[in-house]
């Protein structure tokens, strides 16, 4: 048996690679895509919603963006396409004649909610933000050691959530000072 040295296989490895990832020159060959998604008008891959399991969602929607059908994504690495009955129920969630679809307050002492805009709700959410973080911040803790924080306020990530929501969540948690940072599939 004829020994190889490192750098004849480093080399038959590179070659080897290479060939792989050159286009074919066969006559007739297709390139299939690697996540084949099935085009129907308005699919798209999402993620439930509903726990912390993250499964894949194929979810066909109509021209003004209803929820007519949703499947799993066999495609999907947590699910294989399998879903819970949560998941199958996504489309009668967003159709449910008892979803909210405006923004709703109650004053404080109030007994009834009244309807807002996003112009008037956003303000009012930010300025409870800050009012509370004002009241709770703390520059030291009792040995005079720099800590910059807030007890008052605690931050919630959820299953729905991508990466790239939850950087810019813990983000804008860590920048306010926030101390109680959770995540809903811990809880």
């Amino acid at each position: 048996m004829r020994s190889i040295t490192r750098r004849q296989f480093l080399k038959g490895s590179g070659a080897g690679a290479g060939a792989l990832l050159l286009p074919p020159v066969m006559p007739g060959f297709q390139e299939v895509p690697a996540f084949p998604l099935h085009k129907k008008v308005g699919e798209s891959r999402t993620i439930c919603p509903y726990c912390s399991c993250g499964c894949g969602l194929l979810i066909a929607t109509d021209s003004s963006g209803h929820i007519l059908n949703s499947e799993g994504d066999p495609d999907h690495p947590n699910n294989r396409g399998a879903l819970d009955p949560k998941s199958i129920a996504v489309r009668q969630l967003s159709t449910s004649p008892h979803r909210q679809s405006k923004v709703l307050h109650r004053a404080p002492g109030a007994a009834q909610w009244e309807e807002m805009t996003w112009e008037q709700a956003i303000p009012l959410v930010a300025r409870k933000i800050k009012d509370s973080r004002d009241a709770t911040f703390q520059t030291t803790d009792e040995n005079g050691v720099t800590v910059n924080r807030t007890n008052g306020i605690a931050f919630i990530g959820g299953a729905a959530n991508n990466d790239e929501d939850c950087y810019i969540g813990v983000k804008l948690a860590r920048a306010l000072g926030l101390v109680y940072v959770e995540h809903q599939a811990r809880i």
